[in-house]
């Protein structure tokens, strides 16, 4: 299983990085929205699912952050950037210790995840009470997620359905087409499952893909016209 995932993701550390640096503006608003989501985060134990290269990691204090990742190559580099890799694998095969955590948090990560259920009990188990279950993704009803869509469809982003309406450096076709993609509210309905009935909602990158590099944005409340969104949940 991990093998498999290793194919699919190592190899990308750099490509990730690189394309969030040639992206910035676009970055800039996603990490808004990450520190926005998170709050106050001093002394609080912290688990980053599919935490990736550490990169929005580096960008606060880290040194509560747990992380979990299935690529050895981003991950070393996350630990490098000062998150303190628990488990290099999938979530599912981890085992969390309950209510242990006050934030757990998916940054883009569910939307490689098939079966969300099992995975989010298994984190809403793993928190404290009032603790909260952070979800930060591409909505698969945002541009964003068409986008990625089409282009994984077409298994290309060089079509003429998608001629001047691309974005001049679109995310990794690669990536893009390797992730399931989930509508948020296919998330909530599933938290709601779950037992979870308190929500938050914050949402960036409103503008349509071609412009949202231009400059960065603000963080605004809600989730029905972001590119990019949270999905607060807290454990009650």
């Amino acid at each position: 299983m991990i093998k498999e995932v290793k194919q699919k993701f190592d190899g990308y550390a750099e490509v990730y990085d690189e394309w969030f640096m040639k992206n910035e503006n676009l970055f800039t608003s996603e990490l808004r929205l990450f520190q926005k989501a998170l709050g106050d985060i001093k002394d609080k134990r912290i688990l980053s699912v599919g935490c990736g290269s550490g990169l929005f990691e580096s960008y606060i204090d880290c040194s509560g952050v747990e992380g979990i990742e299935p690529s050895v190559d981003m991950g070393e580099i996350a630990k490098k950037r000062g998150v303190n890799i628990i488990k290099f694998g999938l979530i599912e095969d981890v085992i969390l210790p309950e209510e242990t955590y006050d934030i757990i948090y998916f940054n883009g990560s569910s939307s490689y995840i098939e079966d969300l259920v099992p995975v989010y009990e298994k984190c809403i188990k793993a928190l404290k009470k009032g603790g909260k279950l952070i979800l930060l993704d591409v909505p698969k009803e945002s541009a964003f997620g068409f986008m990625y869509l089409l282009g994984k469809s077409l298994n290309t982003y060089d079509h003429e359905y998608l001629k001047g309406v691309m974005p001049a450096l679109p995310y990794p076709l690669a990536l893009a087409s390797s992730g399931v993609w989930h509508s948020t509210e296919e998330k909530i309905g599933v938290l709601k499952d779950l037992g979870i009935n308190d929500f938050a909602f914050y949402q960036t990158l409103i503008k349509n893909p071609m412009y949202t590099n231009e400059e960065p944005e603000e963080v605004t409340e809600g989730y029905k016209s972001g590119g990019y969104v949270a999905v607060i949940a807290r454990k009650g």
